[in-house]
């Protein structure tokens, strides 16, 4: 990966997704972050493919893990695909294969490395929340110039409030953890979207907001809480400029 350009890069993402217009929306998404183009990024959707081996990832220069609302990381007896996706984050991480996992991706990661993953019902996170970072952060080539405090956008009710000790954490909220490292191998993790906007969050809170909120009053109170969240993108790229291409 030190000899490959920017535009050389293939990488490939899990997709957690059903909805047709999220699926085409989230591969635009992780590309524009990425600063990379839309056949940089192929995708292998576990809706479509629920079973899959760790060979899907055989030429592919990392792992993007992408987030989910028609699926819970609780029920791999109601969604078969929960086996082979946190077999293939583990297989990634224990083979030093670059990957970014966001929300639903964190917590498929939180299990592949024997954590706890535990849920709630109501007063979950949802809309723009600022995130606090650990001092391991300060030295973490992804969270390079991104200070503790920023702004991101998360909607989950599913969360992890503590990590094995093979994880490192990056950055949390009073609620919950939203940032880890798999120690000394380049896989992160993150509960919040890095990969979202603020108008993406429109968009897809309009297609879920059934699941997410108790009515219109909710619905509008997430809506008008909305912030942009340019720090939290520069995740993605750091991921691609420090870890993938190894930018100084």
């Amino acid at each position: 990966m030190v000899n490959k350009t920017r535009d050389q890069l293939k990488i490939l993402l899990l997709q957690i997704r059903d909805d047709q217009k999220v699926r085409k929306e989230e591969h635009k998404s992780f590309a524009k972050y990425s600063e990379l183009k839309l056949n940089q990024i192929d995708i292998l959707n576990v809706f479509d493919k629920p079973n899959f081996s760790t060979d899907v990832l055989n030429g592919y220069d990392a792992l993007y893990v992408g987030g989910a609302s028609e699926a819970n990381v609780l029920e791999p007896e109601i969604y078969p695909f929960i086996k082979d996706s946190v077999g293939l984050i583990k297989f990634a991480g224990e083979n030093a294969i670059p990957t970014f996992a966001s929300c639903f991706g964190f917590q498929l990661a939180v299990l592949a490395f024997d954590g706890v993953i535990k849920s709630k019902d109501a007063d979950y996170e949802m809309g723009s929340i600022p995130i606090k970072t650990t001092n391991l952060a300060n030295i973490d080539p992804v969270f390079k110039g991104v200070k503790s405090g920023f702004y991101a956008l998360s909607v989950h009710q599913q969360y992890a409030d503590d990590l094995p000790e093979n994880l490192d954490l990056l950055a949390y909220t009073q609620q919950c953890l939203h940032s880890f490292k798999l120690r000394d191998k380049p896989l992160w993790a993150f509960q919040f979207h890095p990969e979202v906007d603020r108008a993406t969050v429109f968009e897809r809170l309009a297609i879920y907001k059934a699941k997410y909120t108790s009515g219109e009053e909710e619905f509008n109170k997430v809506l008008d809480s909305l912030v942009e969240t340019p720090d939290s993108h520069k995740l993605m790229l750091n991921f691609v400029n420090n870890v993938l291409l190894n930018y100084s």
